[in-house]
């Protein structure tokens, strides 16, 4: 469940070249706040991987409502 959400969130995300410094950007559009910036593309992409690891354990952790991607969901329930 939460490998096939992340793989399906980083199929969405997008990246670019940073014009300033040559580095790049990536983020990914339907989760605010997630992106990374490294000197290579393939550097981009795995920081922004752990990036988006880290947002969704926070977010379960507040109950925080995680966007549905490419028909897959994490759902959090809260335990008596």
């Amino acid at each position: 469940m939460l490998t096939a959400y992340i793989r399906a969130a980083m199929r969405q995300a997008r990246y670019e070249i940073v014009e300033d410094d040559g580095s790049f950007y990536g983020d990914i559009p339907a989760i605010a706040g997630v992106w990374a910036n490294a000197r290579t593309l393939e550097a981009c992409r795995e920081e922004l991987e752990s990036v988006l690891e880290g947002w969704v354990q926070v977010s379960i952790a507040d109950y925080s409502p995680i966007p549905d991607i490419d028909g897959n969901r994490i759902e959090i329930r809260e335990v008596a």
